[in-house]
């Protein structure tokens, strides 16, 4: 329909422009006057006119005078006969010079053939563009059981090869192997050795696998077909298993190359698992899929390369020997990495002198590779809108604190009262954070809500962790009530703020019990088995392996270890209220604190 009504607009716009054509053609000179028969007559019988032009209907007067006039006259009436209609006599008209023209060249023949060739012109163009719109939708009907991979020729110019990839030094390592594969596959099949089909690239959102995948196809400099998992499945049956055919058919044609399946786990689920067991449209792309990498011959040069950030749900067949056999993981970079993703990203960025990438490096524990790259845009952003030509190390540390919480919130409107709450929550998180020796060193502290948080408190570990003690979970714990206690302390009730803080505290103390074995009464074990209902693609409910006294053992060491934190943090909110009070007025009076100023409000 959307064609129908776009090649109607066009029929109407060339109807229009032919008629104004033709009526421009029919029109007569401008330079000519036009006038009646009776002023023809008046100027024959006066001697007047020079020269007299008949062409067709138009009776053209060029007088003595040099004007021009025309005349229209009768169609199939000479000149003469008019003459003689009006009684002029003989002798006037022998003495009239008269040139009769016959119709010639471009405008004779649009005059007279176009209002007989036009209808059929236009029924011609009609059906042309009608019979043009029916074939381009049986085209794209052709084409629906296409693949829509989106291929990256090796003479792009804007090739990425593993130096654009910062960090994940042991993935880069891994995957070298498949360049070798690719550029001399020969040196491998002599051998005897299996070409592998198939690598699975496995992390979190933002640590960089499809880079890294394009990445590779450039550091082999062979085609690379980009597809989603998602783009294979559709409401109709059996146009995804055809869109697989399709992928890996121009793959074959193109070889040596590399497939690239992102977000894999959208058509790789494990099958079976929907209400009945089901043998849905999706299964039977994961089918097409399975056999397509078996189809491979031994020396077809093409590797799949997938990526997901979900691997438990995918299904047992992607994952055996001959498959998806490689998987290489990609964690989230440490200090060192994400120091280098950070000049990557700062190439192109005008960063002041003082900047240092190793701080902002240390400020961003746990960040990916696609978070860093957002906080020097965020940066960029900042020092824009207040017109900067540099990016300083204030619109960077802003950019953390945005991604991290989000927008600052200072048009927000709160009470006298509600505001000096926040103070003495975020100082009672800080001191208690302070003074505990197993907790990261608070960085900054701020009263301006941001996102969904009235105030916050920032820690910042000094180095990258990847195991935790007892001892400082239970430190954690207490950081969490700091706030809590603190309002409690000073104004003998609790409000609301301190929601968030209790369920992360309770939730903190629930897996020292159920996930790590770190109770002293339960023993080295888990409790409950989380199993996944993989057709609503989330976790429904527990499935609990212990009895109900179990149950309330665990209630009653959660009690433990929050009473455990809370007798820690109130010791030290009791002995350090003067420190409090200090940081209070301070936030009240500035509304945030930086490290160093904390540390000279606190130190003793």
């Amino acid at each position: 329909m959307k064609n129908l009504f776009k090649n109607f607009g066009i029929f109407f716009i060339i109807f229009i422009l032919i008629i104004a054509l033709f009526s421009f053609m029919g029109e007569p000179k401008a330079e000519s006057k036009r006038v009646g028969t009776e002023t023809l007559i008046s100027r024959i019988n006066n001697e007047e006119i020079e020269k007299i032009i008949v062409e067709g209907t138009k009776i053209e007067m060029q007088l003595k005078d040099g004007k021009k006039e025309i005349v229209k006259k009768e169609t199939g009436e000479s000149l003469s006969e008019l003459l003689s209609n009006f009684g002029v006599e003989k002798e006037k008209i022998l003495k009239l010079n008269i040139e009769v023209r016959e119709g010639e060249g471009f405008d004779y023949w649009l005059v007279t053939l176009l209002p007989f060739l036009l209808p059929f012109l236009l029924i011609g163009l009609f059906v042309f563009l009608m019979m043009r719109g029916v074939q381009g939708a049986n085209s794209r009907a052709m084409m629906f059981g296409q693949s829509q991979a989106k291929e990256f020729t090796k003479d792009e110019k804007h090739k990425v090869t593993f130096k654009d990839v910062a960090g994940v030094k042991e993935a880069k390592e891994e995957l070298l192997e498949v360049v070798e594969f690719l550029r001399n596959p020969k040196k491998f099949l002599d051998l005897g050795a299996r070409i592998p089909r198939g690598v699975l690239l496995l992390g979190s959102p933002g640590t960089g696998k499809t880079l890294l995948a394009r990445a590779t196809a450039g550091e082999a400099n062979v085609p690379f077909f980009h597809i989603s998992g998602s783009e294979f499945v559709e409401m109709f049956v059996g146009v995804g298993a055809s869109r697989v055919r399709d992928l890996f058919k121009k793959a074959k044609k193109n070889t040596p190359c590399i497939i690239f399946i992102d977000e894999i786990d959208a058509v790789g689920r494990k099958r079976g698992a929907g209400l009945g067991g089901s043998h849905d449209e999706r299964e039977q792309t994961l089918n097409q899929i399975l056999v397509e990498l078996d189809g491979f011959e031994p020396n077809t040069n093409i590797i799949v390369l997938a990526a997901t950030n979900r691997p438990d749900v995918l299904d047992s067949a992607l994952l055996r020997p001959g498959r998806f056999d490689r998987q290489v993981v990609l964690e989230n970079p440490d200090i060192n990495d994400r120091e280098a993703i950070l000049k990557v990203h700062a190439k192109k960025k005008p960063l002041a002198k003082d900047v240092s990438l190793r701080h902002i490096a240390q400020r961003t524990p746990g960040f990916s590779g696609a978070d860093l790259a957002n906080v020097l845009n965020e940066a960029a952003i900042l020092a824009a809108r207040k017109n900067k030509k540099i990016i300083d190390m204030n619109e960077l540390f802003d950019a953390i604190e945005k991604v991290m919480l989000g927008p600052e919130r200072k048009s927000r409107v709160i009470t006298k009262k509600e505001r000096d709450i926040t103070a003495y929550h975020e100082a009672g998180h800080a001191i208690v954070a302070h003074y505990l020796p197993n907790t990261d060193p608070v960085h900054k502290i701020s009263i301006i809500a941001r996102g969904q948080t009235g105030g916050y408190t920032l820690k910042m570990p000094t180095e990258d962790k990847h195991m935790h003690t007892k001892s400082e979970y239970i430190e954690e714990i207490a950081v969490l009530l700091g706030g809590y206690l603190t309002e409690k302390s000073i104004y003998n009730e609790v409000t609301t703020g301190a929601t968030s803080d209790l369920r992360r505290a309770t939730s903190i103390a629930r897996r020292l019990i159920t996930d790590f074995g770190m109770s002293e009464i339960l023993g080295p074990r888990t409790f409950g088995n989380k199993e996944e209902m993989i057709f609503l693609g989330r976790e429904i409910t527990e499935q609990r392996d212990y009895s109900e006294k179990i149950a309330e053992q665990i209630d009653e060491e959660i009690f433990t270890f929050i009473s455990r934190a809370t007798k820690m943090a109130e010791k030290i909110i009791e002995d350090k209220k003067d420190k409090i009070e200090k940081v209070v007025q301070e936030l009240l009076k500035n509304e945030t604190i930086e490290k160093k100023k904390f540390e000279e409000l606190v130190k003793d």
